[in-house]
């Protein structure tokens, strides 16, 4: 049966129970369970259930879409003018169902797409069963599972653990404790945590949602979400409108139902007609469909996108932070050379070099490499072995060899494992300044569980790597540096070969060596700023790095594979991981690119600033709309007059003004950098282009009450300020479209062509309840019209010279 939370204890800093070492639930074996054994477990429930990903269902989906207060709102009013108007004047409510059925779809096909990708880059942890080490989802481990780990694995639920070969897991994301924890059989691990160097096997005693991970993300999550400026902005926008909707759609009502005398149902057909323009209902879900199709684009070329928001984020980063391995280069090495130092025999070197290889079950690049160029010796046997870290920058083990003899060797770093005055540094260097990564073999003279096991160790050889390029890193650096994102590499690597490497893909710059680096955030963000490359960095400098950038305002993307880069990548506003990284860098980067290609992160830019620039873009259009709405209803109410319109009228003005133009351009190519202050930049256009309107369609309305007698004059009236509203709109429109293609004049085009339809046709002017009446009139609505947009333009202009974005 489940573990209950009676033997845990609390811990001051989180308010989730820490549990300490449980004792497994039953004896450990080390083949794991039986097949039987999992059936039993599956049976009682006892499975690691947690949602793989927490994407909206498909009822919550609809809810969300459908559930809004503006709904409400309209919904209410269409219901009054199902009853008492003609079915024209209740189109706006159809068009709102129409909007939010293609929300639903879009979303629905987004999450299906994420949910798909996820699939793909869903990490698979190793459990042993029957025997038999097999690869299975994190959702199908069992109670008492024995689970195998190694470097860059995520530890999946919580377990004690049973098998440790210097297992060294960073529990930082979960406790905030930045060294890593050095594990042994019985020690405690838990989910969410990752390992940094060595291997071992653990035992699950909590899985699913009574895992340390699920519950500390149930009740106080460290794991931000992206923040999103145009969600953000749109919500401040919507809580403004609301203030100034609901004390001026009292007004009207008022006005219109008690001050003036007329026809009860025409009073509140012109009401509802005075309200539904307030609200600007197609905004969110514009945002909604533009981030949905952004996800599906994105995911056709293996891009997950895990936070929607982070497609954003990517288009305001101005600075990119790129490790080395796996981003500049691909993950494969070739040994080139071996240059054996102080007399050492070539052959001896290979079989030291093979044995290395064999003590490391879970190879590295640099060290599969060299597996492929030194095959193995039997008559070697590893005695004791200290795996990899990128803190220490070695690796090492002691041998039993075929003689008799014991030995202990280092591979690492020769720059770490040598005085600053070894001769073999200097040949180091040469090499390093071509690009080629080089390693040093050396013999140790101390015990490898020695603190200092380094000192005095006797160099053997030289081991020269060539690292193969990407080739379309150089194609994706340019493209940053066109769009003004500076580019900075930070790896654990020689300074000086990174340096090299960044410059055969077209990156100039110093090489700096991180450990010379000032420790003071803004000393060090003085010298980020004026270096490109910086090699030897250690984990947490690699996040002292992002700290500091962000300290100057900067806003920063982390890309990286290894499991160094974890840190890096949680502290960064957009992290982005390859596929074939680590489960720990998946687990918390917003973007993964599954592929493994650093070339599509131009199209994830590109896609981010298509989403803001042209939300922004119809952002304005609606919110020109609920500005003059407001306007013409406090006119409406301070003259005493009929409101000039029937919500048919307004439903075709949107639908052709707004609507229709505002889907073509929330999804049109966009390559505009992305700016902040978005509310400011949206709101600057939209009063004053919202007040021309209103002013000059209200001026339009009492002239034709003077022009116009007889029982029919209402119908001209409104005729007369329909055109005048159009046109003015329509102006509006041609300046948002701006700059212009053949495409976009078409559409402004299209949309006048089917204003002047519904005026040229008989049926059409009788549904929509639109007549121009003589000849002055119609031509004096279109010569206000006129003055307004030369009054538009000479605003926007104001606008643009004295709040520039």
């Amino acid at each position: 049966m489940a573990h209950t939370d009676a033997g845990a204890e609390l811990d001051p800093v989180h308010p989730v129970p820490v549990p300490f070492p449980v004792p497994p639930t039953q004896v450990t074996r080390a083949g794991g369970l039986t097949r039987a054994e999992v059936a039993e477990r599956l049976a009682r429930g006892e499975v690691n259930d947690v949602p793989v990903r927490s994407s909206r269902s498909l009822a919550e989906i609809v809810r969300a879409n459908v559930l809004t207060r503006f709904n409400a709102i309209i919904g209410v009013l269409w219901l009054i003018m199902l009853c008492v108007a003609p079915i024209q004047d209740s189109l706006f409510g159809f068009v709102i169902l129409a909007n939010t059925g293609i929300g639903i779809l879009q979303e629905w096909r987004a999450k299906q797409t994420l949910d798909s990708l996820a699939v793909i880059g869903e990490a698979r942890p190793t459990v042993r069963r029957d025997g038999t080490a097999v690869a299975i989802s994190a959702s199908e481990i069992v109670l008492d599972d024995v689970i195998e780990v190694g470097p860059g694995d995520k530890v999946a639920v919580d377990g004690a653990c049973v098998e440790a070969d210097r297992l060294e897991i960073d529990e930082s994301l979960l406790t905030g404790e930045a060294d890593p924890v050095v594990k042994r059989p019985g020690d405690h691990v838990m989910s969410g945590s990752f390992v940094v160097a060595g291997g071992g096997a653990f035992q699950a005693t909590r899985v699913g949602r009574e895992a340390y991970a699920a519950r500390l993300a149930e009740e106080a999550s460290r794991f931000t979400l992206v923040h999103s400026e145009l969600r953000t902005g749109i919500s401040t926008i919507l809580k403004y409108v609301t203030w100034m909707m609901v004390p001026t759609a009292v007004a009207l009502v008022i006005s219109q139902l008690v001050v003036k005398d007329t026809d009860l149902k025409d009073s509140l057909a012109r009401t509802v007609g005075g309200i539904v323009p307030m609200v600007p209902e197609g905004l969110v879900l514009l945002t909604s469909v533009a981030f949905a199709i952004g996800v599906i684009r994105l995911g056709r070329k293996q891009c997950l996108v895990q936070e929607l928001p982070a497609i954003e984020g990517l288009a305001r980063v101005d600075t990119v932070c790129l490790d080395k391995t796996g981003t500049l280069t691909e993950g494969g090495m070739d040994v080139t050379e071996l240059r054996t130092l102080n007399g050492h025999d070539e052959s001896y070197v290979r079989q030291v070099l093979g044995a290395l290889g064999e003590s490391d079950p879970r190879p590295n690049a640099s060290l599969q490499a060299i597996i492929d160029a030194c095959p193995d010796s039997e008559e070697w046997r590893c005695v004791e072995s200290l795996p990899f870290s990128s803190a220490r920058k070695y690796s090492g083990a002691s041998f039993s060899e075929g003689n008799g003899e014991s030995s202990t060797w280092l591979l690492g770093a020769p720059d770490v494992l040598l005085p600053a005055d070894a001769p073999a540094l200097a040949e180091t260097g040469l090499l390093n300044a071509r690009g080629l990564r080089v390693l040093l073999l050396a013999r140790a003279a101390r015990e490898l569980d020695d603190p200092e096991v380094a000192r005095d160790a006797v160099p053997t050889a030289l081991v020269v790597l060539d690292q193969r390029l990407r080739s379309d890193a150089a194609d994706t650096l340019r493209y940053f540096a066109e769009q003004n994102v500076r580019a900075k590499v930070i790896s654990g690597d020689n300074a000086v070969s990174v340096g090299a490497v960044a410059a055969k893909v077209g990156l100039a710059g110093s090489a700096v060596d991180a450990r010379r680096l000032p420790a003071e955030r803004e000393a060090m963000a003085r010298e980020l700023d004026e270096g490109t490359v910086f090699g030897r960095v250690t984990p947490q400098q690699k996040r002292d790095m992002v700290g500091a950038l962000q300290s100057r305002g900067h806003t920063v993307a982390m890309t990286g594979d290894g499991v160094n880069d974890v840190l890096a990548l949680k502290d960064a506003d957009i992290g982005v991981s390859m596929g074939s990284g680590s489960e720990a860098t998946r687990a918390v980067a917003q973007i993964v690119l599954l592929d493994n290609s650093f070339a599509v992160l131009p199209s994830v830019v590109a896609e981010g600033r298509r989403v803001i620039g042209n939300i922004t873009r119809v952002a304005t259009l609606f919110l020109v709309k609920t500005v003059y709405s407001v306007l013409l209803a406090v006119l409406v109410v301070c003259s005493q007059v009929e409101y000039p319109f029937l919500p048919r009228h307004l439903t075709l003005l949107s639908t052709l003004t707004i609507g229709v133009p505002a889907f073509f351009l929330a999804l049109a190519p966009n390559t505009e950098r992305a700016r902040p202050h978005f509310v400011r930049r949206v709101m600057r256009y939209a009063v004053p282009g919202g007040l021309v309107a209103a002013v000059a369609t209200f001026v339009t309305y009492l002239v034709a009450r003077r022009h116009y007698t007889g029982p029919q004059s209402l119908d001209a009236e409104t005729s007369a300020a329909t055109l005048t509203l159009f046109l003015v709109s329509m102006w509006v429109l041609a300046i948002i479209a701006r700059p212009y293609t053949w495409w976009r004049i078409a559409l402004v085009a299209a949309m006048g062509a089917a204003f002047v339809c519904v005026l040229a046709v008989p049926a059409l002017q009788h549904f929509f309840a639109l007549r121009l009446v003589g000849t002055a009139m119609p031509w004096l609505a279109v010569g206000t019209a006129v003055g307004a947009a030369i009054v538009l333009e000479v605003l926007w202009k104001q606008v643009d010279r004295r709040f520039p974005a």
